[in-house]
């Protein structure tokens, strides 16, 4: 029956469960716009993932690209090793530390980086342009407070925003 919708949870999780659904097809819609133009390259939302950190944080560790995302070295290692032979991203060797492996785009990783962020910048300017004028920090303040607790100063310190999330409660 279209519209009727099976009961997961409790009554009073209804409006989180709506949020839930929500967050999916939004999440669908943010990333498809990326995924349309990743599929051009052979490369899929790892790869977009890898490709927005490096193009953000020149220099970045191999170790924080992991902190960051939170992923397994191996399965970093097949994306980067992609992104590295076909020239998008470059490694160095560490100024200090010979060892230590920093990430560098090239031009071309720059030139794809910056229309994948256009893509999804665009989306989220035309929605911002599209609520009240008081209501566009929630956006921010929501998405922070979806963080994990003990994430949010990390976060806070990664985007250079130490005003984000101030409102949050833990």
């Amino acid at each position: 029956m279209r519209g009727a919708r099976p009961a997961l949870g409790a009554e009073d999780d209804a409006e989180a469960l709506d949020l839930v659904e929500l967050f999916f097809f939004a999440y669908r819609d943010f990333v498809g716009d990326a995924d349309r133009l990743l599929e051009n390259y052979g490369f899929g939302r790892a790869h977009h993932r890898v490709l927005h950190f490096v193009s953000r944080r020149p220099g970045l560790t191999i170790a924080s690209l992991l902190e960051i995302l939170k992923i397994t070295k191996q399965s970093l290692n097949r994306v980067l090793k992609q992104l590295l032979d076909a020239g998008f991203v470059e490694a160095r060797a560490g100024a200090a530390d010979r060892r230590q492996r920093l990430l560098y785009p090239t031009p071309r990783e720059g030139q794809l980086a910056r229309e994948l962020a256009a893509l999804q910048s665009a989306r989220f300017r035309r929605v911002l342009e599209s609520l009240p004028g008081e209501t566009r920090g929630a956006a921010a303040e929501f998405l922070f407070a979806m963080l994990d607790p003990e994430e949010r100063e990390r976060v806070r310190a990664h985007l250079g925003r130490l005003d984000i999330g101030r409102g949050v409660r833990s």
